[in-house]
């Protein structure tokens, strides 16, 4: 779907990074064309400053995004889910990523926190990267405690696994 949304943008490199912003920060397109975070507008100039973009760049994505019904069905339905990853150190939490092989694989997500109930950790927040909106998906897992070393090693084992990153 990622690769779809992008080619509809291809002659505008500017225009796809309006588009990856929208998606990874899960910003909606309200009829209006307004970019929107639940019922609270963001200024296209703070868009634009943001990935270094003029202000009518933003303006000509979002009506693009409104006059493809495609389009404006995922970026009107589109939303953000609050993240503990960025507080994790506030709130001295641990934060396991894991970078796979194949992420359209079946099971990871059930293998991985199985293997975490095993060793009796708790997890306070998981969050899978959709394949289809991001170019390499990983699986986060924000738990209260260290993982023990012994489960670190089973889940380097793993084979679907090509690397794990800790914060």
């Amino acid at each position: 779907m990622f690769d779809e949304i992008m080619e509809k943008f291809e002659g505008s490199p500017s225009q796809q990074a309006v588009i990856r912003l929208l998606l990874e920060r899960g910003f909606s397109v309200n009829d209006d064309g307004r970019v929107v975070s639940g019922g609270i507008e963001i200024p296209n100039t703070g868009i634009a400053r943001e990935i270094g973009v003029d202000r009518r760049v933003v303006d000509s994505t979002t009506d693009a995004i409104l006059e493809d019904e495609e389009l404006r069905r995922i970026f009107q339905n589109i939303s953000q889910v609050p993240s503990l990853m960025d507080l994790a150190p506030v709130l001295d939490l641990t934060v396991l990523s894991i970078a796979v092989d194949d992420a359209d694989d079946v099971g990871i997500v059930a293998t991985v926190t199985g293997l975490l109930a095993d060793h009796d950790v708790s997890i306070r927040q998981t969050i899978s990267e959709d394949p289809e909106f991001t170019d390499e998906p990983k699986l986060h897992i924000v738990t209260d405690h260290d993982l023990p070393g012994d489960l670190i090693n089973e889940l380097r084992n793993l084979a679907f696994v090509r690397k794990l990153e800790f914060q």
